[in-house]
């Protein structure tokens, strides 16, 4: 509804075009590059929290918690699209780059404006909702063969032996969609011109 919020949702939708182009519907690509950038924005909010915790001799709500949990959750992402896609060489340099330029421009937009990169995020982990989604219709239509989960997925997320690729994927898109509501309403908290750590954080939900 505000400014931010539209800025914050055109963004990550124009960033999304190039995306769609060069993977197109190959999902599993796709995961894998969400996750490499998604993983990077708890950990910047984390340690952040952490030392203004330090500076001002003061708690944090739960929140240093919540966005570390949140970082280690999205980087689990990763290592298992890594086991199914098994990425080609310029794919892995791909990650890389967008990494590291994804780190310093999320820091900057941290430090600058906490409420905007909260809502950045929170749009972005809709698309990644989105883009699991359709990764679940492409399974249940046989485009993509529904394989056995890989072992790191069945340990992380104490899944049946007998595991398959959905239910990795279905697992993946609930956390997705928690990491949505904990941001947008991180986000709500900085608008209402409050300190996150003035409302208790959403922890331990994994």
């Amino acid at each position: 509804t505000t400014f931010l919020d539209k800025m914050a949702f055109w963004t990550v939708k124009i960033l999304r075009i190039p995306t769609d182009i060069f993977f197109q519907r190959r999902y599993g690509c796709r995961a894998m590059m969400l996750e490499t950038v998604a993983a990077v924005p708890g950990m910047v909010g984390g340690m952040l929290l952490h030392l203004r915790s330090l500076r001002k001799f003061e708690h944090s709500g739960g929140w240093i918690k919540a966005l570390l949990e949140e970082a280690e959750n999205e980087r689990m992402h990763l290592m298992t699209m890594v086991e199914l896609v098994k990425p080609k060489w310029y794919e892995r340099i791909l990650v890389l780059t967008v990494q590291g330029v994804f780190f310093n421009v999320f820091f900057a937009l941290y430090l600058l404006s906490p409420k905007l990169a909260h809502r950045v995020v929170g749009y972005l982990e809709e698309e990644a909702i989105h883009s699991y989604t359709e990764y679940l219709k492409d399974i249940d239509s046989g485009k993509i063969e529904n394989v056995p989960a890989p072992a790191i997925a069945i340990d992380y997320w104490r899944l049946p032996k007998d595991s398959t690729l959905k239910d990795v994927i279905t697992v993946i898109r609930a956390d997705e969609a928690h990491h949505r509501d904990v941001n947008h309403f991180a986000s709500d908290i900085h608008y209402q011109g409050k300190d996150l750590k003035e409302a208790p954080a959403p922890v331990g939900y994994h």
